[in-house]
């Protein structure tokens, strides 16, 4: 039988098929029956995912870079005179009502007319200059805007807009010839403590109807920081902060100012702390040796919980009061460590310590009061001084509390601040309290507590 079907095929002119030809047909069988089972099936709906993925992100891209641009030059007014000329021509039309085609060719033409307001392109070159990024509560921050042509063609009058946080200012500029500039001078006034996002700027062209507007962007936003009211305290404010001769530690030094006692001269001492006197009596070369002393670190703790203060200007005294303190520490270059219940002040610059307390908001958290002591503990465990900066409706029995979680020997001050109150002290245990009313005040209250 295998004889007769292979010659049959080769007098057919179909060649007989080799074992290696039937074992391929096998796999291909083998592999078509695959393809059909219900394995290959994520696999189809995967490449379906996968095109739909792409069609979707093709249309959002058109949607994005084309129509949207377009569309969202017509305002909500202009779209709702829009679909009423749309009506009136659709019905108009069809029924032959020559009241609605009228009416639909009255609201075209305003709508023709707007059409040619936002038509064209401006080329402008715009800058935005601040002339400096950083300011104090109650100061203007002065800036400009420049617009000049760049193009060899004059530009129609536009609007200028610059976003001032949430306000907007507009300012007008008149035709430019080519290569010319217009300047706008600005000032920002700065009422409270924020950081205000100036910009971007954008030049818009509308229609009297404002039916359709379009603008486009040209200069981008800055940040403007509005740095907390501080006040200088002289010496005498901050006398009680500072050791004139540092903490004496248990460290031997041959340098340094605490003297402690005299010994035989040893090669390599410095011959400055020889003590000539009792040289000459004993015979033999003597000196001075002296204390470690260490330097004077003052902690600045500032409480932001919410429910501890009155209001918004009573908080505001106190951010203002613990600036003031650490700023002063910081130019009299003593260690600095500044913090609040929630973060930690960079003391690194004067800007940075400033930027900081910029940011510092009060808090709806309410973690127990002694944490801040606790924190200005391990923050700086060989503090000398540590300043608790405290809103009028703080506890007597909370101050306590995070009075005892400091080390022992520190100098500890809690700042109260109540607004328009006399200043008044008073000793909760080892804790001096003072009441402070203005930053103005803050001078004589940390003379009161020297005392």
């Amino acid at each position: 039988m295998r004889g007769r079907r292979g010659r049959r095929r080769a007098a057919e002119g179909v060649p007989a098929p080799s074992p290696a030809d039937a074992t391929g047909a096998t796999q291909a069988a083998s592999s078509s029956d695959a393809a059909g089972a219900p394995g290959a099936a994520p696999q189809a709906v995967g490449h379906s995912r996968g095109g739909l993925r792409g069609v979707r992100a093709r249309v959002a891209a058109l949607w994005r870079d084309r129509l949207h641009p377009v569309l969202d030059v017509v305002s909500p007014i202009g779209w709702a005179v829009l679909g009423a000329t749309v009506v009136c021509w659709t019905i108009g039309l069809a029924l032959h009502v020559t009241e609605l085609n009228v009416i639909a060719f009255v609201l075209s033409v305003p709508l023709v007319i707007a059409a040619l307001f936002v038509l064209g392109r401006a080329s402008y070159r715009v800058t935005l200059d601040l002339q400096t990024h950083r300011v104090v509560v109650g100061t203007r921050a002065v800036g400009r805007v420049e617009v000049a042509n760049p193009t060899q063609r004059p530009i129609l009058p536009s609007r200028i807009e610059l976003a001032v946080g949430a306000a907007t200012a507009q300012f007008l500029v008149p035709r430019l010839g080519p290569e010319d500039e217009h300047e706008e001078l600005f000032a920002v006034p700065t009422k409270r403590r924020a950081v205000l996002v100036v910009g971007p700027v954008r030049s818009v062209r509308d229609d009297p109807l404002s039916l359709m507007r379009r603008q486009v962007t040209w200069a981008q936003a800055q940040e403007l920081y509005v740095h907390p009211r501080t006040v200088r305290l002289d010496e005498a404010a901050t006398g009680f902060l500072r050791d004139l001769e540092g903490t004496p530690s248990s460290h031997l030094s041959s340098s340094d100012i605490a003297f402690h006692a005299l010994r035989d001269y040893v090669p390599g001492d410095d011959r400055r702390h020889v003590h000539w006197r009792t040289t000459a009596r004993t015979g033999k070369l003597m000196v001075r040796q002296f204390e470690e002393t260490r330097r004077s670190h003052v902690v600045v703790a500032l409480d932001t919980r919410a429910d501890h203060y009155e209001s918004d200007d009573e908080f505001e005294l106190a951010v203002s009061a613990a600036a003031s303190i650490a700023g002063q520490t910081y130019r009299e270059e003593k260690e600095l460590t500044a913090f609040t219940v929630e973060e930690t002040q960079r003391t690194t610059t004067m800007r940075q310590l400033m930027d900081d307390y910029t940011v510092v908001e009060r808090t709806r958290e309410r973690p127990p009061f002694h944490t801040i002591g606790q924190r200005a503990a391990d923050l700086a465990p060989n503090a000398s001084s540590v300043m608790i900066v405290v809103g009028s409706h703080t506890t007597a029995r909370e101050l306590n509390a995070a009075a005892t979680q400091l080390p022992v020997g520190v100098t500890a001050v809690a700042i109260r601040c109540v607004d328009g109150a006399e200043v008044t002290r008073s000793a909760i245990g080892g804790l001096d309290v003072v009441t402070l009313g203005s930053l103005d005040t803050l001078a004589r209250a940390l003379r009161a507590v020297g005392r």
